[in-house]
């Protein structure tokens, strides 16, 4: 139920009180994976996030009072009764902390409300003002998604807990306390009293957790009630745990009790959003550059108290509605006839497909949109046709790109509706093999050239489609990308972000949820209005791209590099790769055997059963029984991921144990019993998406599955790998790699003589290495003096310190420093190198590749240690890293335009980083090695 919808309960005022600064921490970790920046690489995570949550509440549940309530920095009653509260708490990050200002100022600019009392927690201002809105007869909502609020709710107070992206929001009643927590609102604090709260470091009974506390409350009522019977308790160790801890079960129950009685000389009924000020709006979110906010504000009419007729905002960008355009749909054989002539005389167009999936090599061709100038497009709509993936792609579908367009791919043999020769194409569509026909030679036409947004999908489209996409100058998303690295690459964002055009959205014409309609279902004018607008845009975006890339000297590696590639990517996804659906069957038996030992062997050193899957328990075994060290809390207890696994990991053997059983389960479910479901059925093979757009040093990354990931260098890693087959026996697979490629660039970019020289002659960089610092022989280092040799080089050449190193190598870190002081005596310019390059960091604020990729790094200048360490040592890693990958798809183009020239049957898979894996004829392998 929206919290807005009055139900006989709540036919009355409502009050929303806004917990300022937990909305501002959930808004700006929700985009933790990829944060919103600016121009100016300032995070505004928390800003739009929170902006958006309060015009949900103000548009839609519209409250006649509301106000939002921020914490202040002063200490409050329960750090003087308890300095350790909230000590262990991290400290705010400082991206986030930078907005908290701006964010006010926008709060003030929707002129709703803001509380700050000093000395008092927002918990405390809200639990005052909620208990005396309660006692006026107002309904109270607390907008926050805190659990420790669920103490105040009553008839007339419940909290309003946003969603996740994309969920709905939940309204909290009492019901909801009781079913979500066990206990009725009233006895919330006795629970929290008694787990504590490790996020506010509230101590609480230390081994006891909620399954424990929970029934404790329900049988005896309040903590005090709970001490006065202990005895009663029939667990003998809990007994003993009350007992020995009760003074801190006490303490934490007045630490986790919300003050209802701050002293606030505040009207409630004077809090109420008044009209905004749209003029400070507006250059607030320009600043911000919240380009979608300006767009909604702007379709806004200012709302007034008084009865002065106010003027409506005119929109500051442009939409289809606004925007001078033609699109043309090709409604009738007069009008194909028409379009082809128009389309072959082009020498230059975007194009976009629209299709029935996401997936491009299962998806169906619904329509072709087509753009040869600005402000015009094409839309032709294509007959329904019956796929029959399974059975006629098995075959083909791997060798798409290299065959003949009359042979290619299940299209040529898709079942086709009969249709009139005179009978309108409104109704069905131009056939696909008229298309392919009449449409298929200029798009391989490689004279003419084509543009796209993500062209790779519609090349892939069109492939399984029996055409081939050839003549590809440009990709709008690939070339934001190489602007800004970190920016969003979709095409909404980028035609706000350089047109000040507002797209339809896809969500716009098709509905969501229960209501979304199948493309074929939407009137045929109006999918042509959203895809001749999709090719529009995306020609005129091309061209500011273009001279933006111009001026930041990226052209060449857009041209030369980035667009050649796709084709590459295309051809890879398309073959896919053979599995050995057999082989991953019995290794999945393998490791269910092993995984078993291994629990077995975990539970005896535990001393009892217990599911390692679970963290709590997992927690309670480490930490409570076996008396770990704690490195890290959680809100919910004890952490355990592999990060502190790994620093526990000399204190205990079962820790070693814990981490093979994670390893093995993560490779487990991930690959060994995923694979076989990810087989494509109309071509036998898994094909992965190969990213260009995602990773910020320019790498490739791979997903759907990731194939990057397997680890190589342990023995079960090289048991999956061993999975991927030739697809017959004529073939074979063959993987080639760059021998140390990104130490070879070190030496290059540093000029390090002695790094060179150890390259030039041949030596083994890590035995020169660990003979250098370890003071032995050449002939005298050892396989574990080399592994030692190897971290420190790449270690050492990615800004790791003494700590860092120290913990590689389980040494002292005074031994660790030393090695760092050898290292550098042995290579003085490549410490050189990474002073000059933080420097240039500083300077520009970003760092480039010897091809001119950039990556931006606005946290170098941070006054946080850790964050500004933290850029350091990525900003030393671009320039090398980055190199690297541009170098590697360099070799992908040349292989792959070598290949043809030779008419080899060789064909590229896959690409892990430094690594190709190819498919190659067994006649042709002598050729294809060379």
């Amino acid at each position: 139920m929206a919290a807005g919808k009055k139900t006989d309960q709540q036919s009355r005022e409502r009050l929303y009180l806004l917990d300022g600064m937990a909305l501002a921490y959930r808004a700006y970790f929700s985009f933790m994976g990829r944060p919103l920046l600016n121009s100016k690489g300032e995070n505004t995570s928390a800003i739009y996030g929170f902006v958006n949550t309060l015009m949900k509440i103000l548009n839609e549940d519209k409250p006649e009072h509301i106000a939002v309530v921020f914490d202040t920095k002063q200490p409050t009653f329960r750090h003087l009764m308890y300095p350790a509260y909230k000590a262990t708490r991290q400290k705010m990050p400082e991206d986030l902390a930078s907005q908290l200002d701006k964010l006010k100022e926008v709060v003030k600019a929707f002129n709703v409300p803001t509380v700050e009392i000093p000395g008092y927690e927002a918990d405390d201002v809200m639990g005052t003002l909620a208990r005396r809105a309660e006692r006026e007869g107002l309904a109270t909502f607390l907008v926050t998604g805190d659990k420790d609020f669920m103490q105040l709710i009553s008839p007339l107070i419940r909290m309003y807990k946003p969603g996740k992206q994309g969920e709905d929001w939940e309204s909290l009643d009492e019901d909801a306390v009781m079913r979500k927590f066990g206990v009725r609102p009233d006895r919330v604090i006795d629970v929290l009293a008694i787990t504590g709260d490790a996020s506010d470091n509230v101590p609480g009974v230390r081994g006891i957790g909620d399954k424990t506390a929970i029934p404790l409350v329900r049988e005896f009522g309040s903590l005090e009630s709970i001490l006065k019977k202990v005895d009663e308790i029939p667990q003998k160790g809990v007994r003993e745990k009350l007992k020995a801890h009760a003074e801190e079960a006490l303490l934490s129950k007045k630490l986790v009790t919300i003050d209802i009685n701050v002293p606030l000389s505040i009207d409630l009924h004077h809090l109420s959003a008044k009209p905004k000020d749209v003029a400070r709006l507006r250059k607030l979110y320009e600043e911000l550059e919240f380009r979608s906010l300006l767009a909604k504000l702007s379709t806004e009419t200012p709302s007034s108290e008084t009865d002065v007729e106010i003027e409506p905002a005119k929109p500051t960008y442009a939409t289809i509605e606004t925007d001078p355009h033609t699109y043309h749909v090709v409604s009738t054989n007069k009008e194909f006839a028409k379009f082809l002539g128009v389309l072959k005389k082009a020498p230059l167009f975007s194009f976009d497909t629209e299709t029935t999936g996401t997936n491009p090599l299962r998806a169906g061709l619904v329509g072709l949109s087509f753009s040869m100038k600005a402000g015009e497009a094409w839309y032709v709509p294509v007959a329904r046709y019956e796929r029959h993936d399974g059975e006629d792609n098995r075959a083909e579908a791997p060798d798409l790109f290299s065959r003949p367009a009359a042979e290619k791919g299940a299209a040529s043999r898709m079942k086709k509706p009969a249709r009139s020769q005179s009978g309108p194409i409104e109704e069905e569509g131009i056939p696909l093999e008229e298309i392919r026909k009449s449409i298929g030679p200029i798009l391989s036409d490689s004279d003419i050239k084509k543009i796209g947004q993500n062209i790779k999908y519609d090349t892939l489209v069109m492939a399984t489609h029996g055409m081939q996409v050839n003549g590809i100058v440009s990709d709008t998303m690939i070339a934001n990308y190489l602007l800004r690295p970190d920016a969003q690459h979709n095409l909404d964002s980028l035609a706000m972000e350089h047109l000040n055009y507002r797209m339809i959205s896809y969500d716009e014409l098709t509905g969501t949820g229960k209501n979304r309609k199948e493309l074929r279902e939407i009137p045929i004018h109006l999918v042509a209005d959203y895809s001749g607008q999709d090719a529009d845009i995306t020609l005129r975006l091309s061209n500011i791209l273009r001279e933006k890339l111009k001026r930041e000297n990226l052209l060449t590696l857009h041209d030369e590099v980035e667009i050649p590639l796709i084709s590459v990517l295309a051809e890879m996804e398309a073959r896919g790769v053979s599995i050995d659906v057999e082989f991953l069957s019995d290794l999945s038996k393998e490791l269910e055997r092993i995984l078993e030992n291994l629990t077995n062997e975990i539970s005896t050193m535990a001393g009892e059963k217990f599911n390692l899957n679970s963290t709590q328990q997992l927690s309670k075994i480490l930490f409570e029984k076996l008396k770990l060290s704690v490195v890290r809390k959680t809100k919910t207890g004890y952490s355990t991921d592999v990060a502190v696994l790994e620093t526990l990991r000399h204190e205990h053997p079962i820790v070693e144990q814990l981490l093979e059983y994670r390893q093995l389960q993560k490779l487990k479910s991930t690959y060994v019993d995923t694979l076989p479901s990810l087989v494509n059925p109309g071509t036998g093979r898994v094909h992965t998406s190969f990213n260009q757009t995602v990773a910020s040093t320019g790498r490739l990354s791979s997903s759907d599955p990731n194939l990057q990931n397997i680890p190589i260098r342990t023995e079960i890693g090289q048991r999956i790998r061993q999975a991927f087959i030739p697809g017959s026996r004529e073939y074979l697979i063959l993987s080639a790699d760059y021998s140390q490629i990104e130490l070879r660039i070190m030496a290059h970019v540093s000029g390090d003589d002695a790094l060179r020289t150890a390259f030039q002659e041949g030596e083994d960089i890590h035995t020169t290495t660990a003979a250098k610092v370890f003071g032995v022989a050449p002939g005298e280092v050892t396989k574990e003096l080399r592994r030692r040799a190897k971290e420190i080089n790449f270690g050492i050449m990615y800004g790791i310190g003494p700590f860092g190193l120290s913990s590689r190598l389980d040494i002292p870190q005074s031994e660790a420093k030393d090695i760092i002081a050898k290292y550098f005596e042995r290579f003085p310019k490549v410490k050189q190198y990474i002073s000059d390059t933080i420097t240039a960091a500083r300077q520009a604020g970003y760092v480039t590749t010897l091809l001119g990729r950039r990556r931006y790094f606005p946290d170098i200048k941070s006054n946080n240690f850790s964050v500004r360490s933290n850029a350091e040592r990525q900003a030393i890693n671009m320039p090398i890293q980055g190199t690297a990958a541009d170098m590697i798809k360099l070799a992908m183009i040349r292989i792959h335009q070598g290949i043809r020239k030779k008419k080899l049957r060789a064909f590229m898979l896959l690409q892990v980083h430094d690594e190709l894996v190819f498919e190659i004829h067994r006649s042709d392998l002598k050729k294809a090695k060379k």
